[in-house]
């Protein structure tokens, strides 16, 4: 039988993969929802589940940690692994937001492709509700050239998307079902839809890095280690705040979002429209 590491080395990405039951997901959707009610207004609270969320809602954390998670991600990333970014993803029902195609590394200003994301699915992910699409084997390929949108429906930081053209026929929709995992290489050309379905489209994506990466200007972003050690220091790791919103958790964020506006809008025409990594 093909080994998870085979598969992924392959196709550059391994879907669906068990991680937590449908009920699970379900009380940790109640969670966040209950955390936008609460505190929806406050200024760190969009921009910082968009990008770390597993620092501002201690269930987000908790997922990271999760060895049904790790246990899979480290078979390629090995025994030592970062968190170096949580975002959350929602699309709401009967919404035109998508997200066009893309490779995450483009941007993201780190130095190696030891990363990979590991997308959570909350609620169902299917055709209807937007689910990612992979092009399978496109991870091989060194980031090719993107172009900046910012197109009012397109949910990526710049609206960037893939300049050059991309086999739509080959892409292989990722359905999930709440509870379940997708994870992909960070040059794999990827994409989603708007969600035409009846509920919303939830999932978290944690970019998980080998400590051996780093900043390419130096920056050190805050991370948290989640398995094994860092033996390197290239990023300030921290120890997430437990309880939701905490004035420790919006300090780490307001940090984190301050570097990412260098990194993530470097050669921009435009900056400072959103500060995620959506997915």
């Amino acid at each position: 039988m093909e080994s998870l590491k085979e598969q992924y080395d392959r196709d550059g990405f391994v879907f669906p993969i068990d991680v937590m039951s449908e009920a699970e997901a379900a009380r940790i959707r109640i969670s966040l929802e209950q955390a936008e009610q609460d505190y929806g207004h406050l200024p760190e609270f969009a921009p910082g589940v968009r990008s770390h969320a597993h620092f501002l809602i201690p269930q987000f954390d908790d997922i990271t940690r999760l060895d049904a998670v790790l246990d899979s991600v480290s078979q390629i990333l090995g025994p030592d692994i970062l968190a170096w970014g949580c975002s959350l993803f929602l699309k709401e029902a009967h919404t035109e937001h998508f997200i066009s195609w893309h490779q995450d590394l483009t941007y993201w200003g780190l130095d190696d492709v030891q990363e990979l994301t590991a997308w959570v699915a909350l609620s169902a992910a299917t055709v209807e509700s937007g689910c990612m699409r992979y092009v399978a084997g496109s991870h091989t390929q060194p980031i090719v050239p993107h172009r900046d949108t910012f197109g009012g429906d397109n949910l990526l930081s710049r609206g960037q998307e893939i300049a050059v053209t991309v086999d739509e026929g080959a892409a292989v929709p990722v359905v999930l079902k709440p509870g379940q995992m997708a994870i992909h290489h960070g040059h794999m050309f990827h994409a989603s839809g708007p969600n035409i379905s009846d509920d919303r489209r939830i999932g978290l994506a944690i970019q998980f890095i080998s400590p051996s990466m780093r900043q390419t200007d130096g920056a050190r972003v805050p991370v948290s280690l989640v398995r094994g050690e860092d033996r390197f220091g290239h990023f300030d790791v921290m120890t997430p705040p437990r309880e939701t919103m905490s004035d420790e958790g919006r300090a780490i964020v307001r940090s984190a979002l301050n570097m990412m506006g260098t990194y993530l809008y470097d050669g921009a025409e435009e900056v400072g429209r959103r500060s995620d990594l959506a997915t």
